[in-house]
Protein backbone atom coordinates (compact mmCIF):
# COMPACT_ATOMS: atom_id res chain seq x y z
CA UNK A 1 0.00 0.00 0.00
CA UNK A 2 0.91 3.71 -0.73
CA UNK A 3 1.25 6.24 2.03
CA UNK A 4 0.43 10.00 0.48
CA UNK A 5 2.96 12.63 2.27
CA UNK A 6 3.42 15.99 2.18
CA UNK A 7 6.38 17.69 0.16
CA UNK A 8 8.02 18.29 3.44
CA UNK A 9 7.73 15.48 5.41
CA UNK A 10 8.75 15.50 9.21
CA UNK A 11 10.94 12.47 10.45
CA UNK A 12 9.66 10.76 13.46
CA UNK A 13 11.87 9.83 15.82
CA UNK A 14 11.51 6.14 16.49
CA UNK A 15 13.68 4.76 19.56
CA UNK A 16 15.91 1.99 17.87
CA UNK A 17 14.33 -0.41 20.62
CA UNK A 18 10.96 0.11 19.24
CA UNK A 19 12.80 -0.97 15.73
CA UNK A 20 13.27 -4.31 17.16
CA UNK A 21 10.05 -4.80 19.12
CA UNK A 22 8.93 -3.96 15.48
CA UNK A 23 10.78 -6.55 13.99
CA UNK A 24 10.28 -9.23 16.77
CA UNK A 25 6.10 -8.74 16.75
CA UNK A 26 5.94 -8.83 12.46
CA UNK A 27 7.90 -11.99 12.50
CA UNK A 28 6.18 -13.61 15.34
CA UNK A 29 2.71 -12.67 13.14
CA UNK A 30 4.55 -14.86 10.17
CA UNK A 31 5.73 -17.46 12.18
CA UNK A 32 1.52 -17.59 14.14
CA UNK A 33 -0.06 -17.29 10.47
CA UNK A 34 2.21 -20.22 9.18
CA UNK A 35 1.79 -22.47 12.52
CA UNK A 36 -1.93 -22.13 11.91
CA UNK A 37 -1.69 -23.28 8.07
CA UNK A 38 -0.23 -26.69 9.95
CA UNK A 39 -1.90 -26.52 13.24
CA UNK A 40 -4.81 -29.31 12.39
CA UNK A 41 -2.81 -31.55 9.92
CA UNK A 42 -2.60 -34.32 12.35
CA UNK A 43 -3.05 -37.14 9.86
CA UNK A 44 -0.04 -39.14 8.73
CA UNK A 45 1.04 -36.61 5.79
CA UNK A 46 5.02 -36.89 5.66
CA UNK A 47 5.36 -33.87 3.44
CA UNK A 48 3.39 -31.37 4.79
CA UNK A 49 5.46 -31.69 8.41
CA UNK A 50 8.85 -32.01 6.51
CA UNK A 51 8.53 -28.75 3.79
CA UNK A 52 6.94 -26.85 6.76
CA UNK A 53 9.38 -25.50 9.43
CA UNK A 54 12.25 -26.23 7.39
CA UNK A 55 14.56 -23.35 8.69
CA UNK A 56 13.64 -24.72 12.03
CA UNK A 57 15.05 -28.58 11.30
CA UNK A 58 18.31 -29.41 12.79
CA UNK A 59 21.21 -31.19 11.70
CA UNK A 60 22.95 -33.92 13.82
CA UNK A 61 26.10 -32.13 15.08
CA UNK A 62 27.77 -35.54 15.43
CA UNK A 63 27.82 -35.91 11.62
CA UNK A 64 24.55 -37.31 10.62
CA UNK A 65 23.43 -38.92 7.49
CA UNK A 66 21.06 -35.67 6.32
CA UNK A 67 23.51 -34.44 3.60
CA UNK A 68 22.79 -38.41 2.18
CA UNK A 69 19.42 -39.22 2.05
CA UNK A 70 16.22 -38.04 1.66
CA UNK A 71 14.24 -38.33 4.66
CA UNK A 72 10.92 -37.43 2.80
CA UNK A 73 11.39 -39.72 -0.14
CA UNK A 74 12.06 -42.76 2.56
CA UNK A 75 9.11 -41.34 4.72
CA UNK A 76 6.69 -42.11 1.63
CA UNK A 77 8.32 -45.46 0.69
CA UNK A 78 10.46 -44.80 -2.33
CA UNK A 79 12.25 -48.20 -3.09
CA UNK A 80 15.26 -46.38 -4.48
CA UNK A 81 15.94 -43.50 -2.01
CA UNK A 82 15.27 -46.97 1.00
CA UNK A 83 17.83 -49.27 -1.13
CA UNK A 84 20.23 -46.06 -1.15
CA UNK A 85 19.68 -45.67 2.85
CA UNK A 86 20.32 -49.38 3.10
CA UNK A 87 23.18 -49.54 1.14
CA UNK A 88 24.55 -46.68 2.70
CA UNK A 89 24.36 -48.38 6.40
CA UNK A 90 26.55 -50.87 4.92
CA UNK A 91 29.42 -48.38 4.60
CA UNK A 92 32.01 -48.15 7.01
CA UNK A 93 33.37 -44.44 5.89
CA UNK A 94 29.30 -43.97 6.64
CA UNK A 95 29.10 -44.91 10.25
CA UNK A 96 32.48 -43.63 10.80
CA UNK A 97 31.41 -40.76 10.30
CA UNK A 98 27.87 -40.64 12.08
CA UNK A 99 29.35 -42.36 14.81
CA UNK A 100 29.26 -40.44 18.23
CA UNK A 101 32.03 -41.42 20.75
CA UNK A 102 31.24 -41.78 24.84
CA UNK A 103 34.04 -38.94 24.58
CA UNK A 104 32.30 -36.49 22.61
CA UNK A 105 29.36 -36.23 25.35
CA UNK A 106 32.07 -35.87 28.08
CA UNK A 107 33.84 -32.71 26.63
CA UNK A 108 30.77 -31.49 24.83
CA UNK A 109 28.85 -31.55 28.38
CA UNK A 110 31.45 -28.93 29.97
CA UNK A 111 29.62 -25.99 28.35
CA UNK A 112 26.06 -27.17 29.27
CA UNK A 113 24.37 -23.86 27.43
CA UNK A 114 26.68 -25.23 24.23
CA UNK A 115 25.93 -28.78 24.44
CA UNK A 116 21.74 -27.68 24.65
CA UNK A 117 22.01 -25.51 21.64
CA UNK A 118 24.30 -27.21 19.36
CA UNK A 119 22.03 -30.45 20.04
CA UNK A 120 19.32 -28.01 19.69
CA UNK A 121 17.21 -29.32 22.66
CA UNK A 122 13.83 -27.73 23.17
CA UNK A 123 14.33 -26.02 26.34
CA UNK A 124 11.19 -24.12 26.34
CA UNK A 125 7.48 -25.74 26.45
CA UNK A 126 6.44 -25.40 23.32
CA UNK A 127 1.99 -24.90 24.27
CA UNK A 128 -0.07 -24.77 27.57
CA UNK A 129 -1.86 -28.16 26.94
CA UNK A 130 1.92 -29.83 27.23
CA UNK A 131 2.49 -27.80 30.26
CA UNK A 132 -0.35 -28.59 32.19
CA UNK A 133 0.25 -32.56 31.93
CA UNK A 134 3.75 -32.92 32.92
CA UNK A 135 4.62 -36.40 32.55
CA UNK A 136 7.73 -38.60 34.39
CA UNK A 137 9.89 -41.24 32.74
CA UNK A 138 12.60 -43.60 33.99
CA UNK A 139 15.14 -44.71 31.32
CA UNK A 140 17.32 -47.83 32.19
CA UNK A 141 20.07 -48.17 30.37
CA UNK A 142 24.01 -49.97 30.28
CA UNK A 143 25.57 -48.72 26.80
CA UNK A 144 24.90 -46.97 23.45
CA UNK A 145 25.05 -43.45 24.95
CA UNK A 146 24.75 -42.36 21.22
CA UNK A 147 21.20 -43.90 21.32
CA UNK A 148 20.17 -42.66 24.88
CA UNK A 149 21.25 -38.95 24.03
CA UNK A 150 19.12 -38.86 20.96
CA UNK A 151 15.77 -40.54 22.70
CA UNK A 152 16.33 -37.96 25.60
CA UNK A 153 16.41 -35.15 22.55
CA UNK A 154 13.57 -36.90 21.07
CA UNK A 155 11.48 -36.69 24.53
CA UNK A 156 12.88 -34.02 26.09
CA UNK A 157 10.44 -31.04 27.57
CA UNK A 158 11.22 -29.29 30.20
CA UNK A 159 7.92 -29.41 31.97
CA UNK A 160 8.26 -33.26 32.43
CA UNK A 161 10.60 -35.57 35.10
CA UNK A 162 13.40 -37.89 33.51
CA UNK A 163 15.08 -40.28 36.21
CA UNK A 164 18.40 -42.28 34.34
CA UNK A 165 19.23 -45.71 35.87
CA UNK A 166 22.74 -46.66 34.47
CA UNK A 167 23.89 -50.31 35.44
CA UNK A 168 26.42 -49.98 37.84
CA UNK A 169 28.46 -52.93 35.62
CA UNK A 170 28.64 -50.16 32.53
CA UNK A 171 31.99 -49.06 31.18
CA UNK A 172 33.42 -46.06 32.99
CA UNK A 173 33.27 -43.78 30.25
CA UNK A 174 29.37 -44.67 29.58
CA UNK A 175 28.79 -43.20 33.17
CA UNK A 176 30.88 -40.22 32.67
CA UNK A 177 28.85 -39.45 29.63
CA UNK A 178 25.46 -40.08 30.53
CA UNK A 179 26.33 -37.64 33.97
CA UNK A 180 27.78 -35.24 32.06
CA UNK A 181 24.32 -35.41 29.21
CA UNK A 182 22.32 -35.05 32.71
CA UNK A 183 24.12 -32.61 34.68
CA UNK A 184 22.68 -30.18 31.90
CA UNK A 185 19.84 -30.55 32.33
CA UNK A 186 17.72 -29.47 36.10
CA UNK A 187 14.67 -32.00 35.44
CA UNK A 188 17.04 -34.95 34.66
CA UNK A 189 18.80 -36.71 37.66
CA UNK A 190 20.25 -40.20 37.68
CA UNK A 191 18.34 -42.65 39.87
CA UNK A 192 19.31 -42.42 43.78
CA UNK A 193 20.17 -46.29 44.26
CA UNK A 194 21.27 -47.90 41.12
CA UNK A 195 21.60 -51.80 40.87
CA UNK A 196 23.70 -54.24 38.85
CA UNK A 197 20.94 -55.13 36.55
CA UNK A 198 21.26 -58.96 35.51
CA UNK A 199 19.00 -60.70 32.85
CA UNK A 200 15.51 -61.79 33.71
CA UNK A 201 16.27 -61.30 37.38
CA UNK A 202 14.80 -59.20 40.11
CA UNK A 203 17.45 -56.58 39.34
CA UNK A 204 15.73 -55.23 36.53
CA UNK A 205 12.51 -54.90 38.43
CA UNK A 206 14.41 -53.08 40.91
CA UNK A 207 15.65 -50.12 38.64
CA UNK A 208 12.61 -49.47 37.47
CA UNK A 209 11.09 -49.28 41.19
CA UNK A 210 14.23 -46.93 42.19
CA UNK A 211 13.05 -44.41 39.56
CA UNK A 212 9.23 -44.67 40.43
CA UNK A 213 10.31 -43.66 43.81
CA UNK A 214 12.67 -41.01 42.98
CA UNK A 215 10.51 -39.43 40.63
CA UNK A 216 7.48 -39.63 42.94
CA UNK A 217 9.28 -37.93 45.37
CA UNK A 218 9.89 -35.16 43.21
CA UNK A 219 8.95 -31.79 42.75
CA UNK A 220 7.05 -31.71 39.08
CA UNK A 221 3.26 -33.63 39.98
CA UNK A 222 3.45 -35.11 36.89
CA UNK A 223 0.51 -37.37 35.65
CA UNK A 224 1.66 -40.66 34.28
CA UNK A 225 4.57 -42.53 34.30
CA UNK A 226 6.71 -44.24 31.45
CA UNK A 227 9.42 -46.42 31.40
CA UNK A 228 12.01 -47.14 28.61
CA UNK A 229 15.18 -48.35 27.57
CA UNK A 230 17.81 -46.94 25.62
CA UNK A 231 17.10 -48.57 22.48
CA UNK A 232 13.51 -47.24 22.37
CA UNK A 233 12.10 -44.76 20.50
CA UNK A 234 9.09 -41.96 20.15
CA UNK A 235 6.79 -42.90 17.30
CA UNK A 236 4.33 -39.63 18.38
CA UNK A 237 5.59 -36.14 19.85
CA UNK A 238 4.95 -34.66 23.14
CA UNK A 239 1.81 -33.41 22.80
CA UNK A 240 0.48 -36.57 20.80
CA UNK A 241 1.78 -38.46 23.97
CA UNK A 242 0.07 -35.76 26.18
CA UNK A 243 -3.43 -36.00 23.94
CA UNK A 244 -3.29 -39.59 24.16
CA UNK A 245 -2.67 -40.17 28.20
CA UNK A 246 -5.45 -37.55 28.09
CA UNK A 247 -8.04 -39.92 26.74
CA UNK A 248 -7.34 -42.99 28.71
CA UNK A 249 -9.00 -40.60 31.34
CA UNK A 250 -7.05 -41.89 34.31
CA UNK A 251 -6.51 -46.23 32.81
CA UNK A 252 -3.52 -47.31 32.42
CA UNK A 253 -2.33 -49.26 29.53
CA UNK A 254 0.00 -52.03 29.37
CA UNK A 255 0.21 -55.77 28.37
CA UNK A 256 -1.83 -57.65 30.85
CA UNK A 257 -3.14 -61.42 29.74
CA UNK A 258 -3.45 -64.31 30.90
CA UNK A 259 -0.24 -66.38 31.25
CA UNK A 260 1.12 -69.22 28.78
CA UNK A 261 1.07 -72.10 29.85
CA UNK A 262 4.91 -72.70 28.36
CA UNK A 263 6.00 -69.57 30.97
CA UNK A 264 4.12 -71.17 34.21
CA UNK A 265 7.84 -72.71 35.32
CA UNK A 266 8.92 -69.28 35.44
CA UNK A 267 6.62 -68.33 38.26
CA UNK A 268 6.54 -71.71 40.12
CA UNK A 269 10.20 -72.13 40.53
CA UNK A 270 12.91 -70.44 43.05
CA UNK A 271 15.74 -68.52 40.83
CA UNK A 272 18.75 -66.73 42.52
CA UNK A 273 21.64 -64.89 40.56
CA UNK A 274 24.52 -66.62 40.59
CA UNK A 275 28.19 -65.14 39.18
CA UNK A 276 25.99 -62.49 37.58
CA UNK A 277 23.57 -65.21 35.55
CA UNK A 278 20.09 -66.39 36.95
CA UNK A 279 20.10 -70.00 37.64
CA UNK A 280 17.36 -72.53 39.01
CA UNK A 281 17.91 -73.67 42.29
CA UNK A 282 15.52 -76.69 42.22
CA UNK A 283 13.02 -76.02 44.77
CA UNK A 284 9.43 -75.00 44.27
CA UNK A 285 8.04 -71.52 44.84
CA UNK A 286 4.54 -70.93 47.75
CA UNK A 287 1.09 -69.96 45.47
CA UNK A 288 1.72 -65.93 45.54
CA UNK A 289 -0.18 -63.94 48.25
CA UNK A 290 -3.87 -63.24 48.89
CA UNK A 291 -4.27 -65.91 45.58
CA UNK A 292 -3.63 -63.41 43.07
CA UNK A 293 -3.89 -64.41 39.66
CA UNK A 294 -0.21 -64.13 37.90
CA UNK A 295 -0.42 -62.87 34.34
CA UNK A 296 1.42 -61.91 31.60
CA UNK A 297 2.69 -58.69 30.20
CA UNK A 298 5.98 -57.13 29.61
CA UNK A 299 8.67 -54.87 31.52
CA UNK A 300 7.32 -51.34 29.73
CA UNK A 301 4.80 -49.68 30.91
CA UNK A 302 2.10 -46.56 30.94
CA UNK A 303 0.72 -46.01 34.15
CA UNK A 304 -0.54 -43.19 35.89
CA UNK A 305 0.34 -41.38 39.11
CA UNK A 306 -2.45 -43.64 41.40
CA UNK A 307 -0.76 -46.91 39.93
CA UNK A 308 2.67 -45.99 40.90
CA UNK A 309 1.41 -44.74 44.07
CA UNK A 310 -0.18 -47.99 44.80
CA UNK A 311 3.20 -49.86 43.52
CA UNK A 312 5.09 -47.91 46.53
CA UNK A 313 2.72 -48.20 49.34
CA UNK A 314 -0.45 -50.37 49.15
CA UNK A 315 0.59 -53.53 51.48
CA UNK A 316 -1.22 -55.84 48.83
CA UNK A 317 1.66 -55.31 46.12
CA UNK A 318 4.48 -55.24 48.54
CA UNK A 319 3.80 -58.42 49.31
CA UNK A 320 3.58 -59.64 45.91
CA UNK A 321 7.14 -57.77 45.14
CA UNK A 322 8.69 -59.63 47.65
CA UNK A 323 6.98 -62.95 46.66
CA UNK A 324 8.24 -62.16 42.64
CA UNK A 325 12.09 -61.29 43.70
CA UNK A 326 13.30 -64.95 43.24
CA UNK A 327 11.31 -65.37 39.94
CA UNK A 328 12.38 -65.79 36.34
CA UNK A 329 12.17 -62.70 34.21
CA UNK A 330 9.05 -60.97 36.89
CA UNK A 331 9.09 -57.96 34.87
CA UNK A 332 7.42 -60.13 32.09
CA UNK A 333 4.52 -60.27 34.87
CA UNK A 334 4.69 -57.97 37.93
CA UNK A 335 3.12 -54.92 36.12
CA UNK A 336 0.61 -56.75 34.40
CA UNK A 337 -0.50 -58.74 37.60
CA UNK A 338 -0.51 -55.38 39.14
CA UNK A 339 -3.06 -54.10 36.51
CA UNK A 340 -5.09 -56.40 37.69
CA UNK A 341 -5.59 -55.68 41.23
CA UNK A 342 -8.81 -54.74 42.38
CA UNK A 343 -8.82 -50.97 44.03
CA UNK A 344 -5.49 -49.79 41.85
CA UNK A 345 -5.85 -47.06 40.30
CA UNK A 346 -6.50 -47.20 36.35
CA UNK A 347 -6.71 -50.97 37.14
CA UNK A 348 -8.95 -53.50 34.98
CA UNK A 349 -10.58 -56.56 36.78
CA UNK A 350 -9.25 -60.00 36.48
CA UNK A 351 -12.00 -61.24 34.20
CA UNK A 352 -10.16 -62.34 31.25
CA UNK A 353 -12.56 -60.26 29.30
CA UNK A 354 -10.29 -56.97 30.17
CA UNK A 355 -7.40 -59.07 28.89
CA UNK A 356 -4.91 -56.79 27.16
CA UNK A 357 -2.13 -57.43 24.52
CA UNK A 358 0.97 -55.96 23.10
CA UNK A 359 -0.63 -54.77 20.20
CA UNK A 360 -3.88 -53.07 22.02
CA UNK A 361 -1.84 -51.77 24.41
CA UNK A 362 -0.33 -48.27 23.55
CA UNK A 363 3.00 -48.55 25.71
CA UNK A 364 5.65 -50.32 22.93
CA UNK A 365 5.92 -51.89 19.94
CA UNK A 366 7.85 -54.15 19.30
CA UNK A 367 8.46 -56.61 16.18
CA UNK A 368 9.06 -60.61 17.33
CA UNK A 369 10.54 -62.35 14.91
CA UNK A 370 8.29 -64.98 15.02
CA UNK A 371 5.04 -63.19 14.73
CA UNK A 372 6.31 -61.63 10.84
CA UNK A 373 4.98 -62.19 7.90
CA UNK A 374 4.75 -61.63 4.31
CA UNK A 375 2.35 -58.85 2.97
CA UNK A 376 -1.22 -60.30 2.58
CA UNK A 377 -0.51 -63.54 5.10
CA UNK A 378 -3.58 -63.90 7.46
CA UNK A 379 -1.24 -65.15 10.06
CA UNK A 380 1.46 -62.78 10.51
CA UNK A 381 0.94 -59.85 13.39
CA UNK A 382 3.25 -57.07 11.38
CA UNK A 383 5.23 -57.30 7.91
CA UNK A 384 8.77 -58.74 7.89
CA UNK A 385 11.38 -56.86 9.85
CA UNK A 386 12.61 -54.46 7.26
CA UNK A 387 16.45 -54.03 9.29
CA UNK A 388 17.75 -56.96 11.05
CA UNK A 389 16.85 -59.29 14.18
CA UNK A 390 18.37 -58.89 18.07
CA UNK A 391 17.03 -62.19 20.41
CA UNK A 392 14.20 -62.81 17.71
CA UNK A 393 13.36 -58.58 18.15
CA UNK A 394 13.55 -56.65 15.19
CA UNK A 395 16.01 -53.82 14.67
CA UNK A 396 13.84 -51.41 12.61
CA UNK A 397 15.40 -50.20 8.97
CA UNK A 398 14.49 -47.75 7.19
CA UNK A 399 12.19 -50.00 5.22
CA UNK A 400 10.16 -50.14 8.72
CA UNK A 401 9.74 -46.48 8.96
CA UNK A 402 6.12 -45.77 6.90
CA UNK A 403 4.93 -48.70 9.20
CA UNK A 404 5.78 -47.58 12.12
CA UNK A 405 4.28 -44.33 12.14
CA UNK A 406 1.19 -45.59 11.03
CA UNK A 407 0.92 -47.73 14.35
CA UNK A 408 -0.94 -45.97 17.26
CA UNK A 409 1.96 -46.92 20.00
CA UNK A 410 3.43 -44.08 21.80
CA UNK A 411 7.09 -45.65 21.64
CA UNK A 412 8.74 -48.82 19.83
CA UNK A 413 11.86 -51.43 20.30
CA UNK A 414 14.64 -51.57 18.70
CA UNK A 415 16.52 -48.68 17.41
CA UNK A 416 20.12 -48.59 17.25
CA UNK A 417 22.87 -46.08 15.66
CA UNK A 418 25.34 -48.23 15.25
CA UNK A 419 23.56 -50.25 12.44
CA UNK A 420 20.60 -48.69 11.40
CA UNK A 421 21.37 -44.52 11.97
CA UNK A 422 19.44 -43.47 8.92
CA UNK A 423 16.19 -44.39 10.38
CA UNK A 424 16.43 -42.80 14.21
CA UNK A 425 17.84 -39.52 11.93
CA UNK A 426 14.73 -39.43 9.44
CA UNK A 427 12.16 -40.53 12.86
CA UNK A 428 13.62 -37.84 14.64
CA UNK A 429 13.69 -34.86 12.16
CA UNK A 430 9.74 -36.21 11.28
CA UNK A 431 8.98 -35.96 14.98
CA UNK A 432 10.72 -32.57 15.63
CA UNK A 433 9.05 -30.94 12.40
CA UNK A 434 5.77 -31.81 13.44
CA UNK A 435 5.82 -31.12 17.13
CA UNK A 436 7.10 -27.49 15.57
CA UNK A 437 3.81 -27.65 13.55
CA UNK A 438 1.61 -28.16 16.07
CA UNK A 439 3.05 -25.70 18.95
CA UNK A 440 0.44 -22.55 19.69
Amino acid sequence: MKLLVTSKPMKPFVHPMMKVLLLLSLTTGLLWILMQLTEHQYTWNPSSYILSNSWLSYTDDGGGPESACDCLAILQDDDEEIEKAKLLSLSRSFHKRVQTPDEFYINATQDCRKFKTSRKYLTVTLNKEEKDFPLAYSIVIHQKVQNFEHLLRAIYAPQNVYCVHVDTKSAASVRAAIEGIVSCFPNVFLVSQPVSVVYASWSRVQADLNCMADLYNSTTTWKYFINLCGQDFPLKTNLEIVRMLKSLRGDNSMESEKMPGGKIWRVTNVFQVVDGEIKETGKKKDPPPFNLPILSGNAYIVASRGYVHSVLKDLRIQKLLEWANDTYSPDEFLWATIQRIPGVPGSKWPSRKYDMTDINAIARLVKWQGHEGQQGSLDAVYPECQGNHVRSICVYGVGDLRWLLQQHHLFANKFDMDSHPVVVFCLEKYLRLKALAMRD
